[in-house]
């Protein structure tokens, strides 16, 4: 993988909180904008805002399966303003609404539990 590109994905896994510009991020790494965005995209096969909107999901994921942490409070943590908005990306990839996800995954979890014992 380009290290430039490593780079940027590591900052973005480091804090999603943290929302800089394309031109911002291209800038970092020594890149002009359109040329970060093409090879951003030839090595992950997604635009870089796609690649940054993915990492959010999956850690809000992460969050609903392993806390208790309030929706509205994930939504902040993964460096989503909007918890409506935050609700709908999430049932767009996962399929549920975030608190009928975790609902469901902790029922997985106590019956898969139940059926080891």
């Amino acid at each position: 993988m380009d290290p430039r590109i490593e780079e940027v994905i590591d900052s973005m896994t480091d804090d999603l909180r943290h929302n800089p510009s394309l031109a911002e991020i291209a800038e970092s790494v020594n890149l002009s904008l359109s040329r970060f965005s093409h090879l951003f995209k030839l090595v992950t096969s997604q635009s870089p805002g796609q690649y940054l909107r993915k990492l959010r999901m999956e850690r809000a994921r992460e969050l609903l399966e392993t806390t208790w942490m309030k929706v509205k409070d994930i939504s902040a943590a993964v460096g989503v303003s909007d918890s409506s908005h935050f609700v709908r990306e999430f049932k767009k990839l996962y399929g549920a609404f975030p608190t009928d996800y975790r609902i469901q995954h902790r029922r997985t979890i106590r019956m898969t539990r139940q059926s080891d014992g």
